[in-house]
């Protein structure tokens, strides 16, 4: 078995009593309040006066917001978490900075995530209970699952979805173990009617639980535009809606972590193709289905789990013609439209279109690891520099060339 030493969050659900809701949803707007509030300060000094303002600039002026009478209310709610949002907009400028990210937005109070983060001064977890600051009695929180033997939270995250449900989430130090992989690897082909196919011929079928849902979706949506906006039947339909959202997300979500971690668990090396998702989703044929499928939520999985078992990740190109080129003997077909399910070679050989575009993945992922080329666990560098064809990088027109 293969150990290492990583940080993972361990996220439960929990139901606070009234009076610890009423103290979260304070901190959640305090915590929203500072942000926007630093956003426009470091956007106005460097538009105004060509002045950058860094993390200890921001901190200082939220000592002083404090002291006025309008923002005296930031004092209520503990300090950590204001400080910890002025944090999160300094790595949201740096990831700016190096062009991984685009310019910082405002948070909004309807549509941005409600969370605040405490780190361990404002919180108590002894024997399996945890008390945040400004709170007296510790939260009721479900333990679905145990938190590894010994392990001593250094963050916790308070967060409510749109659905209304309440999550904490404990940053732990942790050694996963992973036994010997079965195969030495994979070569692994995403669609939309199986969700992967594997070059060892498996097919994974797409349990496509958005469309599923969608007549439950479709209904509750009807019902909320009847409701009149403002009214609390707009707020219980609202929630109906998210519910069903929440639902297809849970259980989708479930199926990849599942599938992902089978993955990584049987093999040393999974090879696959580097897709631009964002740019399908723009298809009107297929973007629902594409979504439907959570391409890039499994991609991200296999990236991090790759990460913390010992595994390789290896990308091939997204121009690499995996579909048309056969695996048999190397030649490639003019055409291969997406109804072309099955085709035959010149060769004689017969292919399944997913099986045959698979074992071209893997075999291509092979030749990349041999002569070092092209490897790209990670999303730094999107395309990576790869032996085959590769698509011509534009520039990227940013907000401002130097802003703080």
């Amino acid at each position: 078995m293969t150990t290492t030493h990583v940080k993972r969050a361990f996220k439960y659900r929990f139901y606070p009593t009234d009076a610890q809701a009423a103290e979260l949803s304070r901190t959640f707007g305090c915590v929203r309040k500072v942000y926007n509030m630093a956003l426009q300060a470091r956007s106005e000094a460097w538009t105004l006066r060509q002045e950058r303002v860094d993390y200890d600039a921001t901190s200082a002026m939220l000592t002083g917001w404090k002291k006025t009478g309008e923002l005296s209310y930031l004092s209520e709610v503990s300090s950590v978490p204001l400080q910890q949002a002025l944090r999160h907009l300094q790595g949201a400028f740096t990831n700016f900075w190096q062009k991984r990210a685009k310019y910082p937005t405002f948070k909004s109070r309807k549509k941005s995530r409600r969370s605040a983060e405490y780190t361990s001064s404002a919180f108590r977890f002894r024997d399996g209970r945890l008390t945040l600051a400004k709170m007296d009695q510790p939260l009721d929180i479900v333990w679905s699952r145990p938190l590894p033997q010994g392990a001593a939270p250094s963050t916790v995250t308070v967060s409510q979805d749109s659905a209304g449900r309440w999550f904490v989430s404990l940053l732990c130090e942790d050694r996963p173990l992973m036994p010997a992989p079965v195969n030495p690897a994979v070569g692994v082909d995403v669609g939309v009617t199986s969700l992967v196919t594997l070059s060892t011929g498996e097919k994974i079928t797409n349990p496509r639980y958005g469309r599923k849902d969608r007549e439950r979706l479709a209904r509750a949506q009807r019902e909320l535009s009847r409701k009149v906006k403002g009214s609390a039947n707009r707020e219980k339909a609202r929630l109906r809606v998210a519910r069903v959202h929440a639902r297809i997300a849970d259980r989708r979500r479930d199926f990849l972590h599942k599938l992902t971690t089978r993955l990584v668990r049987e093999n040393q090396t999974v090879v696959i193709e580097d897709l631009t998702v964002r740019n399908m989703l723009r298809s009107r044929t297929l973007a629902r289905a594409i979504g439907d499928a959570g391409w890039a939520e499994m991609r991200s999985m296999l990236e991090y789990k790759a990460r913390w078992y010992g595994r390789d990740l290896v990308t091939v190109d997204r121009w690499f013609p995996s579909s048309k080129l056969c695996s048999a003997c190397g030649a490639t077909a003019a055409k291969m439209p997406l109804n072309v399910r099955e085709w035959e070679c010149a060769c004689g050989a017969q292919h399944d279109r997913d099986v045959n575009a698979a074992r071209n993945i893997l075999a291509a992922g092979l030749a990349v690891t041999a002569c070092g080329d092209g490897v790209r666990p990670q999303r730094s560098t999107p395309g990576g520099q790869s032996s085959v064809k590769q698509e011509t990088s534009r520039p990227q027109r940013s907000r401002a060339a130097a802003q703080p």
